[in-house]
């Protein structure tokens, strides 16, 4: 089969959910080829990819991809990917992932799978993904070529690390006459461990009454290295900024453990975690819908119960 992984990167270095579509692809019996599209400074990134078992790594190179264009990035995909009659294009259902996958889809006018949380590549190409805010699950099976799919970070395990060099080709990207350009981006200032990413995730709800209370949920984030996210409900209400959002209208996380704290489990909610390997809920309310789904649960005030584990934390830390 000709698969094509488009590695997504920042600043050179690779996203985990490249090496888990890889790892995946090659459990599967098939080498894909992967792509990265930049300018300059993608070796390294290749390179990381060839020790996860890729053996051709095609590099996309022009100016206009050095930041942030998906209209310029889908104009250079369909340009190289139509002159290879691909049977499947896949990449991470991440925020580049949802911008820029439709486009190619359209471009190649076909249909499009996103957030799919399992895929088989084979004659058709299936997928299956959540539908219902995540209540149900369905198989897709695409009829035509190529299938385009987008895959949930952190659902799938990274392959061993073989450590062999592949074949780098790089190609002058044609990106055509993007409508607009990046001009400027303006940095946080703050590191965050990635939402997507994360192993861990300690969310609060609107229960944290401020966003000054949302401090307890990064200070015991900070001792595992882990992400801190929110509800909707604390978000509209000025606890949180929205890019911490997780749920329908937010992020779809699945972490290793996912902690909810005050949050009382309504549905849009668990469609954004329910598919974390271990839930642990804490609440006041016994009979808050968040114990249905959670694995682990916390009866009393999260003030009290989060420090505690804050603490409780470190001192596992500190004899690791």
């Amino acid at each position: 089969m000709s698969i094509f992984l488009i590695a997504e990167h920042k600043d050179g270095q690779l996203k985990r959910v490249s090496l888990e579509l890889l790892g995946e692809c090659i459990r599967q019996g098939t080498t894909p080829t992967c792509i990265l599209m930049g300018s300059g400074n993608l070796e390294g990134a290749a390179q990381e990819l060839g020790k996860y078992g890729a053996s051709q790594v095609v590099l996309l190179e022009n100016a206009q991809l050095a930041g942030f264009s998906n209209e310029a990035m889908a104009n250079a995909l369909h340009a190289y990917l139509s002159k290879q009659s691909p049977s499947g294009i896949l990449m991470g259902a991440s925020w580049l992932g949802k911008e820029l996958l439709p486009r190619v889809a359209a471009k190649f006018q076909v249909g499009i799978a996103s957030d799919c949380t399992e895929f088989k590549l084979g004659t058709p190409v299936t997928v299956r993904r959540p539908v219902f805010a995540g209540k149900c699950s369905k198989q897709v099976a695409f009829t035509g070529a190529p299938a385009v799919f987008s895959v949930r970070p952190n659902v799938l395990p990274v392959g061993e690390a073989k450590g062999s060099s592949p074949k780098i080709e790089k190609i002058a990207a044609d990106v055509g006459s993007p409508k607009a350009k990046l001009t400027e981006v303006l940095a946080s200032g703050q590191k965050k461990v990635d939402l997507t990413e994360a192993d861990i995730i300690i969310s609060g709800g609107r229960s944290l009454k401020s966003a000054d209370n949302f401090k307890i949920l990064f200070d015991c984030a900070s001792v595992v290295g882990g992400a801190v996210g929110a509800s909707r409900a604390a978000v509209d209400a000025g606890y949180a900024p929205h890019d911490i959002q997780v749920g329908q209208t937010g992020k779809t996380v699945s972490p290793k453990l996912y902690v909810a704290c005050g949050i009382s489990g309504a549905i849009q909610h668990l469609a954004g975690m329910r598919t974390s390997k271990v839930i642990v809920a804490i609440n006041k309310d016994p009979e808050a819908p968040i114990f249905q789904k959670a694995d682990y649960g916390l009866v009393g005030d999260l003030f009290e119960m989060v420090p505690l584990l804050t603490e409780e934390l470190k001192k596992l830390k500190a004899h690791s």
